[in-house]
């Protein structure tokens, strides 16, 4: 069977298709498909967005489709940037949202700047049925990006219990805890009997 990834963001295409090798599952991202429309991402929930971008692009693909929605919620900052992670700041580069997010937290002490990633996974079959999966990932925002895996918050996201950020870790450990990881084996059991 071939499931679409909904996202033309390689990293999370090859993060989502690791999580998810399920013997007899053929994975593939919007790319594959030649498929370049974007969707609008402007719900209020990660589950809305996530939604919204699985039923879009299986239409266009006539595919089930997975899409997810993913975010850090910094609490010192209310939960920002949120549901509004990919645009924070605008049509920024990851870099420069990251230095945008430590500027924003410049005045807040290490210890107060605890945060999670949140995700939210949502498959879309063609008959019209809809699953959702939600992992989340504690953690602290550091005062300098550390590391080079991974994308995004990820060189700024620290775990304490592996004293790494998530652009430090392993793929093979990021893939056991992070919030992608914990949605995705939520709906892989959901597949998988």
């Amino acid at each position: 069977m071939k499931l679409l990834i909904a996202s033309h963001n390689k990293g999370k295409v090859r993060e989502l298709a690791e999580l998810l090798d399920i013997p007899g599952l053929e994975l593939v991202g919007l790319d594959d498909v030649h498929i370049e429309a974007t969707i609008i991402e402007d719900g209020e929930t990660y589950a809305d967005n996530a939604l919204a971008k699985a039923r879009g692009y299986g239409a266009l693909a006539g595919l089930p489709t997975l899409a997810d929605d993913s975010g850090l919620e910094v609490d010192a900052l209310n939960g920002v940037p949120g549901v509004h992670s990919a645009r924070y700041g605008g049509g920024l580069s990851d870099a420069e949202r990251n230095a945008r997010l430590l500027e924003a937290l410049a005045q807040v002490a290490p210890e107060d700047r605890t945060a999670r990633f949140r995700c939210v996974i949502a498959l879309v079959w063609q008959d019209g049925r809809e699953q959702l999966a939600e992992g989340v990932c504690d953690g602290r925002i550091t005062s300098a990006p550390r590391g080079s895996n991974g994308f995004g918050f990820d060189p700024l996201f620290y775990v304490p219990e592996y004293d790494a950020t998530m652009a430090e870790l392993p793929r093979a450990t990021k893939n056991r805890i992070s919030h992608r990881a914990k949605a995705a084996a939520q709906l892989r059991c959901q597949l998988v009997p």
